[in-house]
């Protein structure tokens, strides 16, 4: 059960980043409907869940070397580190709302599902923030296979579900963000992955 919550706690604190994702959610949502939010989110899990499996498979692949101090410190302090950057900069993020319609097209299902994958493979916060969370809670921790798949799923489908809860009242918080209300879930945002950040820092030094 504590992983699991450990899992879900991690899931919310990503649902809140309003990022190139978030960004990708609402417009695919706003341009053409939930169906096209659903298949962009779907794309976005996709890279998700890959990304996590491998970087699972690598930290268990490696095992011996994950109980280093050394493999932990580095891995904690890199991951600490872009942790806590990101959370800053998200906080002294400027609220911008600009979003562009744009037609589906007839091969809009894949371009979709192809723009979601894309967006969340090529950030690189995606890759740190799977290898630091499954190297220093997973790893270090020594967890067994039904543990770190309990951990790992409950982040993915927190992530599932959140995602979805926005595309499906997209147009409702479309109406509802307001700049100071984007401000303030920035803040938040930040201030969480400052937290993360900190616990990476802490777990690669005790």
């Amino acid at each position: 059960m504590q992983y699991i919550l450990e899992g879900v706690l991690f899931g919310l604190t990503l649902s809140f980043l309003l990022g190139p994702i978030f960004i990708v959610l609402i417009q695919s949502s706003l341009e053409n409907g939930s169906k096209a939010g659903l298949i962009a989110a779907s794309g976005i899990w996709i890279s998700d869940i890959v990304i996590a499996v491998l970087s699972l498979k690598f930290v268990q692949n490696i095992s011996p070397y994950v109980h280093s101090k050394s493999f932990v410190f580095w891995v904690g302090l890199v991951g600490g580190i872009v942790l806590i950057s990101v959370g800053i900069a998200t906080f002294f993020k400027r609220a911008i709302i600009n979003f562009k319609g744009e037609s589906m097209g007839r091969s809009g299902i894949f371009n979709y599902w192809l723009k979601g994958f894309m967006v969340n493979t090529v950030n690189p916060f995606t890759f740190i923030f799977w290898l630091s969370t499954i190297a220093s809670f997973v790893g270090k921790r020594n967890l067994n296979q039904v543990e770190s798949w309990l951990f790992v799923g409950s982040i993915l489908v927190t992530i599932m579900i959140t995602d979805t809860i926005k595309v499906v009242l997209a147009r409702i918080i479309r109406k509802r963000i307001t700049l100071h209300r984007l401000s303030l879930i920035n803040k938040i945002a930040g201030i969480a992955l400052i937290v993360f950040g900190f616990i990476l820092l802490l777990r690669s030094v005790v």
